[in-house]
């Protein structure tokens, strides 16, 4: 799981066996850490049922008023999740054709790897415009 932030670029990522609702608060509490108290953090979901749960939303309602706006795209609308073009681009360049003896290897590789590209950060402008296609 991971996040960017798209003012600075940093990747803000955990790597977990599985992704449920507890998984997904402990990525939500790595980035409520990550940023002053009084600062609005937007995210950009897809509708994974974490992050819709009953144990995010009361997780949620637990910060203060105004921390976390989440906004959520539509159903098959990944592409419109630079999230999603990260992972990708990050299969395909750092975990390609690699071989590993176990998931703690894995998961050392992944965060090795995000260790790599967070001191050289790729701010993302989105150029699409609707009015191009109208």
């Amino acid at each position: 799981m991971a996040g960017i932030d798209l003012l600075t670029g940093k990747v803000h990522a955990l790597v977990k066996d599985r992704h449920r609702s507890r998984e997904f608060i402990e990525l939500l509490r790595l980035i409520d850490a990550a940023y002053p108290p009084n600062t609005a953090i937007k995210l950009i979901l897809d509708n994974h049922s974490a992050h819709i749960s009953r144990e995010t939303r009361a997780w949620l309602a637990n910060r203060p008023s105004g921390r976390f706006e989440l906004t959520f795209t539509r159903k098959h609308g990944s592409w419109l999740n630079l999230i999603e073009g990260f992972f990708s681009k990050f299969a395909r360049s750092v975990l390609r054709h690699i071989r590993v003896a176990s998931k703690h290897e894995l998961k050392e590789r992944i965060m090795a790897g995000i260790d790599d590209v967070n001191p050289h950060p790729v701010i993302h402008t989105w150029s699409y415009k609707l009015a191009e296609v109208a």
